[in-house]
């Protein structure tokens, strides 16, 4: 039980959790909760589909409880978003480095052009990474 608005008690919601992964042309959505699956034709079906599911198999309404779902992609497609994420990463890092370093020049010093020249970029690029570094530095 947990406190309303109001200050009365309200009902925890039951969680349900379902499963949804790429089945050929459709998706299959598993709820374990009632050892049962059915299909989506998208992702955005799928919650419906799964909360219909539920309602259906244990004779409740369809918004009467919360639903998490989890999409499980293939191993391959898994690695291949992480290596995606990783790289995200790596670039995010040389961004933050580049601003400072754009920002150490500036403080020498150097003109926006001559950053932009000694950087490789455009004196509104290096003007950017100038102004990200006051950012990260703030």
């Amino acid at each position: 039980m947990r406190s309303g608005a109001s200050g009365g008690l309200v009902a925890e919601l039951k969680t349900y959790h379902a499963e949804v992964d790429r089945d050929g042309k459709v998706w299959r959505v598993r709820v374990p909760a009632v050892a049962r699956a059915t299909q989506a034709r998208t992702l955005r079906e799928a919650e419906s589909m799964a909360r219909d599911l539920i309602a259906i198999m244990d004779d409740i309404p369809a918004d009467s409880f919360d639903l998490d779902i989890a999409i499980i992609l293939p191993a391959e497609v898994r690695a291949e978003l992480d290596q995606s994420a990783e790289l995200r990463q790596q670039a995010a890092r040389s961004q933050a480095q580049a601003a400072q370093l754009a920002r150490r020049l500036r403080d020498q010093g150097l003109s926006l052009q001559d950053v932009g020249k000694a950087l490789g970029v455009s004196f509104q690029r290096a003007k950017q990474l100038i102004d990200e570094a006051d950012k990260l530095a703030s």
